[in-house]
């Protein structure tokens, strides 16, 4: 059984330099689970900050369940990620040099069912760096177009 891809967060490839992934899980509420699984949730802006010795998950919208009548809860609330200690005591060594951050990528469902958030490392990209991006883009199209037509 593979995983189920509920959300990503396609603009962070563009805006972020992705130097490593991490997979967490989620500290949800019932109504939660049951929301991200008709995919009402927002990724967008997504990131992850450390606060202590965990880590939280901030700017994640999950919409409230239409179903829920009393168990819905605050859609932008902070949520927990759960990871091994070890693993957030090597985000808290990375995070301390200039320029990291965490933020979220993607979330899914594994094969147990249990709701689970990649994370990615990044360097946040200036604009002239996104801008070479796009031009190295339309060129490597513009080189496969030229190959294609010649065959």
């Amino acid at each position: 059984m593979k995983n189920r891809v509920v959300a990503t967060n396609k603009r962070a490839a563009f805006r972020y330099e992705i130097i490593e992934k991490i997979e967490a899980g989620l500290e949800l509420k019932g109504v939660e689970v049951k929301s991200l699984r008709l995919n009402k949730l927002d990724l967008k802006d997504s990131f992850a900050r450390i606060d202590g010795n965990e880590v939280f998950l901030h700017n994640l919208h999950i919409s409230h369940y239409s179903k829920a009548s009393y168990d819905n809860v605050d859609p932008q609330r902070v949520r927990k990620l759960l990871l091994h200690r070890n693993q957030i005591n090597k985000l808290i060594g990375k995070m301390n040099q200039k320029g990291y951050t965490l933020i979220a990528l993607s979330l899914y469902f594994n094969n147990k069912g249990k709701a689970k958030v990649e994370l990615a490392l990044a360097k946040g990209r200036r604009l002239y760096d996104q801008r070479q991006k796009i031009k190295k883009k339309e060129t490597e199209r513009q080189l496969r177009k030229v190959k294609s037509f010649r065959k």
